[in-house]
């Protein structure tokens, strides 16, 4: 398999390639063997609520993701609730981003460069693993591509105001589902002085950012007062920063190594950096198109065109030290917040993949249309592995819809549930007809009634009594070792009143959940 040289003079298929490529990494295993796990679970179950209970939920919490939710919400409504509908949107937002990738390598660099940071893309570990995930980390990363395109675009020459208010809407919309995401404009920013862009193009620039910031910053700073949402996220450690070190180092060889290439037999562009201004329109236009004396000029890097080290460096490095700062005010370092970082990797990545294709250009050019599909199928092997992990329901700390279906199997009419933490709940959330027959003996107010994630338990006094009339009760909590619920007055009763007026008859972990039954070891009422 060789790469046609019809396809690298065809834009389109530069980025439909590495879309329909990504497409299907997502749909392989998309089920996980229908498993869904705990920050899953949270989408699911808003996403069934009415709108109304909706709204009156992000009024308590997890407004950051309202966006997300109401989208989800309609999704839901329209074809029902499945892992395929909670997952599916995130592999399409990844291969939408992976086809913007691989323009903006084709635009800066040239073909092999494009195809080969739009294939790279969805082969990343972290991007396989939230490819398949119900939640809006891929979304964002889409979000963010498409900026990033809008802006290089922007940068060669279609400096237009159509360009920029897609550039605002991108950025607002991007910042609506995380507003960490507004991350990416300082990225831009340095993208622009780097490539020295004119003052009319910085000016634009930030009128953009700033109208998308200031649509964002409502919910910004309403999140403020939810922050303990987060407050499980430790203090920002030595040892978390391996990963973000690795990945700049990863990074900066892309940008050094890939910046000097020559031009590639067969492809009619080369892979030099090139830094500067913009270049004119009409340069920027013609690419592709028939040219003088009826020649064509490939769709590929103009005069005046950024280099992709000038994209990819800020777009990988400011969102991980931009997080990494706000981390030292309060702990916030996750990953996935700033998933989108890894756009700025593929590129770079792909900027060595250009460079190798020309080194063994210049031996033979025919060899040279290997080298991509070469190099892809041995970071295909090379990650199955870790591909079939991430795809696996052992991927995630637990799986919701396991513990239901063997709550299933064990309830009897009349049992009373306890959910220890109050967060298990999920469980019951997910799939209430597992539940169907019992009742949660310890809550007060349902979620929606609450507009709450997981409802409001009652006093521990009366837990404690609507326990003891129970002769028989079904335990939902976390396996030992998967995570550290809080324990608060109330689960302290619920297990103390557990352990002494009650005996375990079965005890099972499911797939980092335990579900439990116990029996009341004196008829109830007797205290």
């Amino acid at each position: 398999m060789t790469c046609d040289p019809r396809v690298l003079r065809r834009p389109l298929l530069v980025g439909l390639i590495p879309a329909v490529w990504t497409v299907v990494l997502g749909l392989w295993g998309l089920s996980r063997q229908n498993s869904v796990w705990r920050d899953e679970a949270a989408t699911w179950q808003v996403a069934r609520r009415s709108t109304g209970d909706i709204v009156r939920m992000l009024e308590h919490v997890d407004v950051v993701h309202s966006l997300y939710y109401l989208c989800m919400h309609g999704l839901f409504a329209g074809f029902g609730p499945s892992t395929t509908v909670l997952r599916l949107p995130s592999v399409l937002a990844v291969a939408a981003a992976a086809a913007c990738v691989a323009l903006i390598g084709h635009r800066l660099a040239g073909a092999y460069v494009g195809l080969g940071a739009g294939l790279v893309l969805g082969l990343l570990p972290a991007v396989q693993f939230y490819l398949q995930e119900g939640r809006p980390y891929a979304l964002v990363a889409a979000g963010s591509a498409a900026s990033t395109l809008l802006l290089v675009n922007a940068l060669r020459g279609r400096d237009r105001k159509r360009t920029w208010a897609a550039y605002a809407c991108a950025v607002l919309v991007c910042g609506w589902l995380n507003w960490l995401a507004l991350l990416i404009l300082p990225a831009h920013l340095i993208t622009l002085l780097w490539s020295r862009a004119p003052r009319g193009v910085r000016v634009r620039w930030a009128v953009a950012a700033g109208a998308a910031t200031a649509g964002v910053l409502p919910l910004a700073l309403f999140s403020l007062d939810q922050s303990g949402q987060v407050s499980w996220v430790p203090p920002l450690t030595w040892h978390m920063m391996i990963g973000p070190a690795v990945l700049l180092a990863i990074g900066g060889l892309g940008g050094l190594l890939g910046r000097r290439t020559g031009t590639a037999p067969g492809t009619g562009r080369g892979t030099a950096e090139r830094t500067g201004v913009a270049g004119p329109p009409d340069l920027a236009d013609r690419a592709g198109r028939p040219g003088p004396a009826g020649t064509v000029e490939p769709a590929g890097p103009v005069a005046g065109s950024p280099s992709v080290a000038a994209v990819g460096l800020p777009l990988l490095a400011v969102p991980q030290l931009g997080l990494i700062g706000l981390s030292l005010v309060k702990p916030l370092f996750v990953d996935r917040y700033i998933l989108f970082s890894l756009l700025g990797l593929a590129l770079l990545i792909g900027a060595l993949i250009g460079r190798a294709v020309d080194e063994v250009a210049r031996r033979s050019r025919p060899a040279a249309r290997c080298v991509l599909p070469v190099l892809v199928a041995v970071a295909l092997v090379a990650l199955l592995p870790q591909s079939l992990a991430k795809r696996s329901p052992a991927s995630r700390v637990d799986d919701v819809l396991a513990a239901a279906e063997r709550t299933r199997q064990l309830k009897h009419d009349g049992d009373g549930v306890l959910f220890i933490p109050a967060a298990r709940r999920d469980t019951w959330l997910v799939t209430p007809d597992a539940f169907t027959g019992t009742r949660d003996i310890a809550l007060a107010e349902t979620p929606e009634e609450s507009g709450t994630l997981k409802g409001v338990e009652a006093s521990p006094a009366r837990v404690r009594a609507a326990m003891l009339a129970q002769r028989r009760i079904l335990l939902v909590t976390d396996a030992a070792g998967v995570a550290r619920p809080t324990r608060g007055r109330r689960d302290r009763t619920k297990a103390e009143v557990l352990a002494t007026h009650f005996t375990l008859v079965s005890d099972e972990r499911i797939r980092g959940r335990r579900v439990a039954v116990y029996e009341r070891l004196a008829p109830a009422g007797g205290g």
